[in-house]
């Protein structure tokens, strides 16, 4: 089983930026990629950013250039870069494997006022 632990979430101004924290551990070995994923009120989750044991990042239309997933495969942690942010960018934010598997953490809420 893998366990997934999100951190760094906070209420931001807009244009404001946050850092957040995915702390993974158990059997993490055949994960070949990691996403960030989020969910807003009264919508479904979604996924916002991935990146490979390679490095390989991709990113949805919505936050490319605000965005910026990196990984550090020595401390198990992915990290999220959030810069720029707007309103529309407040929900829970979740990391996962991708694919994702029925492992989910508790996440963590990023909420940005206007």
């Amino acid at each position: 089983q893998v366990q997934l632990v999100e951190s760094g979430g906070g209420l931001v101004q807009a244009g404001g930026s946050l850092r957040l924290s995915c702390a993974a551990s158990g059997s993490i070995s055949r994960i070949n990629a990691m996403g960030w994923y989020r969910q807003a009120p009264a919508k479904q989750r979604e996924l916002v950013a991935i990146i490979t044991v390679g490095g390989s990042t991709n990113y949805v239309d919505s936050v490319k250039g605000r965005f910026t997933i990196s990984g550090d495969n020595v401390k198990n942690t992915v990290y999220l870069q959030m810069n720029s942010l707007k309103p529309e960018d407040t929900a829970v934010y979740y990391c996962n494997s991708y694919p994702y598997r029925n492992y989910w953490g508790k996440g963590t809420l990023v909420t940005v006022s206007s």
